[in-house]
């Protein structure tokens, strides 16, 4: 490779982590907005919720990691304490595209949300991936708490044990539970981003 090619590669790899940089949501910012179909065909934008707070969840049935929280009843239980203790609204995300690891029709996910006893506001249907992208979701699960002023608050792992193990789950700290417990007492969220872990979101 010649010298000038490799500074235009060099360039062209900056420029690109630059964008991704600019262009990733930031804590205490207005979280981006979107219009999304779900499961039953209506359109979800973050816009509807003002007033509300925000849970989103990117998912993927198929992921170990997902199943690790889903299989004995851990994400299912935090849907549940998000909407009925505190009034908040949980979007959970699937941003596989079609044909890929994790894509489901919009029957399929409601049985999987049947199946699983889940609790969610809506099963939001990303193909297109934009939204994903809009939040640079990377991993499933990857989490994040929307104020009720549309504001970001939280983003990153359900938890701070990236182990596929469900056994893990008691032991580690619950990072969506103690944001929304600190919005609810008025405090500051602490900490506001963690790392995600899980699969690679399927774009």
């Amino acid at each position: 490779m010649n010298h000038r090619l490799f500074r235009l590669l060099a360039a062209a790899a900056v420029l690109a982590f630059a964008t991704s940089l600019a262009a990733a949501p930031q804590i205490g910012q207005p979280a981006p907005d979107f219009s999304v179909v779900d499961t039953a065909g209506d359109v979800h934008s973050l816009s509807d919720f003002a007033g509300q707070k925000v849970v989103l969840e990117w998912t993927n049935h198929d992921c170990p990691f997902v199943v690790k929280h889903y299989q004995p009843g851990n994400m299912q239980d935090q849907q549940r304490m998000a909407r009925n203790e505190h009034d908040a609204v949980w979007l959970t995300v699937i941003s596989s595209k079609p044909g890929s690891q994790g894509h489901v029709s919009p029957e399929q996910a409601d049985e999987l949300t049947r199946s699983r006893n889940a609790y969610p506001t809506a099963v939001l249907l990303d193909e297109s991936g934009d939204m994903g992208r809009a939040y640079d979701a990377r991993v499933t699960p990857h989490m994040y708490i929307i104020d009720e002023d549309g504001i970001l608050r939280y983003m990153g792992g359900i938890d701070s044990n990236p182990s596929r193990n469900s056994d893990d789950i008691p032991g580690a700290t619950q990072f969506v539970v103690a944001a929304l417990e600190n919005l609810a007492a008025g405090r500051d969220v602490d900490p506001t981003v963690t790392r995600p872990y899980g699969c690679t979101v399927k774009y």
